[in-house]
């Protein structure tokens, strides 16, 4: 057993039951975060991208806010619903570090900079379902269930 396979077997080992209803809140957040996205891509742009700031072109950073709006909506729904949660985390961390380091932080550290601190939230907790998977009540639980019975 390779450290990635212990770390996932002892997250499925101990994974309280009250993590799932964190689980859906999270994908509800980021889910919310990407129609937000979806709904808004002209001001999204002039926000987060302010006069090419960070040398992108105008296609370029609203391709990249389709593809950010896209993985927040399909990564919301599979954490929600605990569907491939590790890799609908895994997928979610490289965005919420850009949003983190590159968007919020330039608003700086202050206490009313309610962006930058949902994002650590919302790294924190995509860290721990990471480590510790989608818990009792979620889709990879029934699917494994079903697989046991079968076999």
């Amino acid at each position: 057993m390779n450290m990635v396979q212990k770390v996932e077997h002892w997250g499925d080992l101990h994974h309280a039951k009250w993590l799932d209803v964190i689980r859906v809140i999270l994908g509800l957040i980021i889910l919310s975060k990407g129609i937000e996205f979806a709904s808004e891509v002209g001001s999204q742009q002039g926000l987060y991208f302010p006069s090419n700031s960070f040398g992108f072109s105008g296609l370029a950073s609203m391709v990249a806010i389709h593809i950010v709006a896209l993985a927040h909506i399909v990564g919301g729904l599979l954490i929600m619903i605990g569907l491939l949660t590790r890799l609908a985390v895994v997928i979610q961390i490289p965005i919420l570090l850009g949003a983190i380091f590159f968007v919020n932080i330039t608003k700086g550290f202050t206490f009313f900079n309610s962006e930058l601190w949902l994002s650590v939230l919302v790294l924190l907790l995509l860290v721990l379902f990471w480590i510790v998977g989608s818990g009792p009540f979620s889709a990879d639980n029934k699917i494994a269930a079903d697989r046991e019975r079968l076999h």
